[in-house]
């Protein structure tokens, strides 16, 4: 894994973390369902980042200098 790819992983991490820790359920879920949920975000928000950063660099790339 690059720099920059456990940069995204770690923001998206924190990320996560930070929307938990916010989270007031009424009702509270299991502690597996808490892992899945917390595991989704983590990959999805992972997912998204990095494609948006992929897209970006070969976006900037393809076009040349500014």
């Amino acid at each position: 894994m690059t720099k920059k790819n456990f940069n995204i992983f770690l923001i998206s991490l924190g990320i996560t973390i930070f929307g938990l820790l916010l989270d007031s359920d009424a009702k509270e879920p299991s502690m597996i369902m808490r892992f899945v949920e917390f595991f989704a975000m983590t990959g999805l928000i992972f997912i998204i980042s990095f494609s948006i950063n992929k897209l970006y660099s070969l976006t900037r790339k393809k076009s040349g200098p500014v």
